[in-house]
């Protein structure tokens, strides 16, 4: 692949995950209005694997890997979509889907310590200074008092941090782990796989489960938002990308992500949007920047 179409996929493929999972907060907020939260995720990912194979089948491409591959997909999948989206959605059902997206944007830091810790890699001087500042945005966002004192807030911040922890350390796993090359194979498996883990939460949940024609209108288009774009366009640009750029890179998306579910949420759910989680949110996304100062589309391979 010439350099110059390399880059054209990477930023088309920062795109996908910049702004589609930027929607994604609210189509799930939609969803799991009606649905119980493992079984839309369970729903969401084992359609998209289907219609990944399907679209990978009618390419030529082979779905053949080796056992570690599929060891390693399975694992992939378990902390990607069964534990981090499965708990993102859980979350959802207690707290805006803005105030998710702004907690979510804090992931940087956790890749980074992550990356401090089972990848020894140095944290730079500009670095420290993000972590900081992202450790005060966090503080300023989960501290307002109208936001802890409803309901269920303070176990939904918990769960969308447990979500950030696996999301974290799937993506340092993945950027060296043994996977299928072909980035359609790869989404694919992990959303089998992931998708069925979920089936099995789900039913050990006894999570009542129904068929798509009883779903209301807002519900269905909702779903097949997240299968299409959330899951198939912007997962495998999110796998693409974790094998062609380091995890810290990819981890910026969260710069676009909580603008985005801000905006749609405000918008379109009625969601507040306070002064003090705009302050947390510019505090944060610069401890972001911080962190990330080299060029963003710069080349990297991952455990090669």
């Amino acid at each position: 692949m010439s350099a110059s179409r390399k880059t054209v996929l990477i930023i088309l493929a920062f795109f996908a995950i910049y702004v589609i999972w930027g929607s994604t907060y609210m189509l799930n907020k939609i969803a799991v209005s009606q649905l119980p939260p493992f079984f839309l995720a369970a729903v969401r990912f084992l359609v998209a694997s289907i219609i990944i194979f399907i679209i990978a089948k009618s390419l030529g491409i082979s779905l053949t890997i080796t056992k570690k591959q599929f060891i390693n997909t399975c694992i992939a999948g378990l902390l990607f979509l069964t534990l981090g989206n499965g708990l993102a959605v859980v979350a959802l059902k207690y707290i805006d889907s803005g105030f998710a997206a702004l907690e979510i944007s804090s992931q940087p830091l956790v890749v980074l310590i992550m990356m401090r810790i089972f990848l020894g890699k140095k944290i730079k001087t500009m670095s420290y200074i993000g972590v900081v500042l992202g450790f005060i945005g966090i503080f300023l966002l989960v501290s307002q008092n109208q936001i802890i004192n409803k309901e269920g807030q303070i176990f939904g911040m918990i769960l969308i941090f447990l979500c950030m922890l696996c999301w974290a350390y799937a993506s340092i796993f993945v950027g060296n782990a043994d996977l299928p090359k072909n980035h359609f194979v790869n989404t694919g498996y992990q959303m089998l796989t992931g998708g069925i883990m979920l089936c099995i939460v789900s039913l050990c949940l006894n999570e009542p489960w129904s068929l798509p024609n009883v779903w209301q209108n807002d519900v269905q288009w909702a779903m097949g938002g997240l299968i299409l774009f959330g899951s198939i366009v912007a997962f495998t640009a999110f796998n693409y990308l974790l094998k062609e750029v380091s995890p810290e890179k990819v981890a910026t998306s969260t710069y676009v992500n909580p603008i985005i579910a801000l905006v749609l949420g405000w918008w379109i759910l009625d969601e507040q949007i306070t002064l003090q989680s705009i302050i947390a949110a510019g505090v944060l996304l610069t401890g972001v920047y911080f962190i990330n100062t080299k060029r963003l589309f710069k080349l990297r391979s991952i455990g090669r």
